[in-house]
């Protein structure tokens, strides 16, 4: 038995190698997995830098989430602390995706950067402590933009490079060449952050939870978690929410109809219809307030046009508690949490235009909404990309912290500033006890908003050592979005702006360490810090600033 395990293993190895054998090499001096805006800075800083480069984009699109909703200064409430292609390009791209997606194409073409479309990460190779090769199969997302499940698990490009940089949301090559990472949040005592771990409820109300009302044995209503119990700072591993930024419009001309999932039962969206009867009940003297509540379910909170996640209402256009199967998930479970994502959506809607508790003028209301196709044609409405605000977080040299955000340290090798206070998305709806009467309910929790544009006193830097994974674990890699971070910090540093800024520095970097022959982590950080101002990047916030 163990005899013929063996012969088929080695048949199966020799199978898959004769397969590869057959697939042609590209060689470039830098590849970049990931056409997320960062990766686009990166690409084009490294081919301005005098290399041969490569993109990677695993959809059929770039321009990750800024191409599928985000506004380029969304989140950048200090213009002046943003240098070098993200003020000077980014900047002044379009505010429309549509456009947007078309303004980064058009400046990948002008750069002379090749991107290949619709290939993800198989495996890749090592040999020592690097990478020299990506395996890449041929997976495109579907219709609606969903990435596939499986791919056809055959290995259709090779990439080989001198330098990699891993610009997607999900930190695929940083993971694949085994560099230690971070998911769900830490304790408080981690890092001796006050905001870390588990928080206190949020948007309590009082709805019981249970399938049956007062029976506990009946079961929580669906989309309701059970409270795991854990201690006010504790760690766990929930994260932030994920949600479409997307657009709706009652046009008949311009509308996609918002069709309930295959599956739909109205008794999965119980806790929206009890919690539609607490508004009603609440608001009962004020229909301006009733209206405005019940929008906040659905579409949500208006943003820039798109809209966005609702932090105050208990519930609202996104699913809470999913985002913890996909931060660490492999494409199986990240194909299933898009979906549910979308499927979430649709059947709220439905719910929301059909349920007799919702009252009749916003049923009508709702029921003319449908998606905005001029927004996002190709994929009949939807957003190309889920707005994924955090998956994994390298733990690399230096690793940032609440204490960085606060701007109580200082570093020597800034390649970039930060710009934002702490925002999280609430991470769980469960049942939970109000903290002062001690009445059973249902409640959010996770939602930080530390100072927003103000939280961090004035913008703070990003240390190489925070973009570099630890020598002794890949020395020709550099990760300028999935960074070296706490879950309080990231929440601070992961918006687009700041990708742009260290993508940029992570192109010039790459380039550097090949001109020197080194790895990332040895090259000449003074020499590297030269050339990005000369760029135009930001590094320190000064007085005069």
């Amino acid at each position: 038995m163990h005899r013929t395990f063996y012969i088929l293993a080695a048949l199966a190895f020799s199978i898959f190698h004769s397969q590869v054998a057959a697939v042609p090499v590209q060689a470039v001096d830098v590849c970049i997995y990931a056409g997320t805006p960062a990766g686009i800075n990166a690409a084009i800083a490294a081919r301005q830098e005098g290399r041969s480069v490569l993109l990677v984009e695993p959809s059929r699109w770039v321009g990750g989430i800024l191409g599928a909703g985000i506004k380029p200064k969304q989140d950048c409430p200090i213009i002046r602390a943003v240098g070098g292609l993200t003020q000077s390009k980014v900047f002044n791209f379009s505010l429309s995706p549509e456009t947007l997606r078309t303004d980064f194409q058009q400046w990948l073409k002008d750069e002379q950067v090749p991107v290949i479309y619709g290939h993800r990460l198989q495996s890749l190779e090592r040999e020592g402590g690097r990478i020299v090769r990506l395996h890449l199969e041929d997976a495109p997302p579907d219709e609606t933009g969903i990435p596939q499940a499986a791919g056809k698990h055959e290995v259709s490009q090779i990439i080989e490079a001198k330098v990699f940089i891993d610009a997607s949301y999900e930190g695929d090559v940083m993971a694949a060449a085994g560099v230690a990472y971070s998911v769900g949040r830490e304790a408080h005592e981690t890092y001796g952050e006050a905001p870390a771990g588990v928080g206190l409820p949020t948007n309590w109300t009082p709805l019981d939870p249970y399938i049956r009302p007062g029976d506990p044995a009946s079961g929580l209503l669906p989309l309701v978690d059970a409270d795991h119990g854990r201690a006010k700072g504790a760690g766990d591993e929930y994260t932030q929410a994920y949600n479409y930024r997307f657009y709706v419009t009652d046009d008949p001309a311009k509308r996609v109809p918002l069709t309930p999932p295959a599956d739909y039962e109205a008794a999965q969206y119980e806790v929206v219809g009890r919690f539609v009867e607490y508004l009603v009940k609440t608001h009962a003297q004020d229909a301006k307030k009733l209206q405005a509540s019940l929008s906040m379910i659905f579409p949500g909170w208006r943003n820039q046009g798109e809209y966005n996640y609702q932090r105050q209402s208990l519930i609202t256009m996104a699913p809470l508690g999913l985002s913890r199967y996909y931060q660490d998930g492999d494409y199986t479970a990240r194909a299933r949490v898009w979906k549910q994502h979308q499927d979430y959506l649709r059947g709220l809607h439905h719910f929301m235009s059909t349920d007799a508790r919702v009252p009749e003028k916003f049923r009508a209301y709702t029921a003319s909404l449908g998606l905005d196709k001029t927004k996002h044609e190709e994929t009949n409405g939807w957003p190309n990309q889920l707005y994924v605000r955090l998956t994994r977080r390298m733990d690399g040299p230096y690793r940032l912290t609440h204490a960085d955000v606060l701007n109580t340290t200082q570093v020597s090798d800034s390649v970039g500033l930060a710009l934002y206070g702490v925002d999280i998305y609430p991470v769980r709806r469960y049942a939970a006890k109000n903290p002062e009467t001690g009445e059973l309910g249902i409640a959010t929790e996770g939602n930080m908003f530390i100072g927003g544009a103000k939280g961090t006193g004035h913008p703070y830097a990003i240390p190489y050592r925070a973009i570099t994974p630890k020598v002794e674990q890949c020395s020709n890699l550099l990760v300028p979005v999935c960074i070296s971070a706490s879950y309080i910090a990231y929440a601070s540093a992961r918006m687009e702006p700041v990708f742009c800024i260290l993508g940029e520095s992570a192109g010039v970097a790459a380039a550097q360490a090949i001109d020197a022959g080194e790895t990332v982590q040895a090259i000449d950080v003074a020499k590297l810090q030269k050339r990005l101002l000369e760029r135009g990047q930001i590094l320190e916030w000064t007085a005069e600033k």
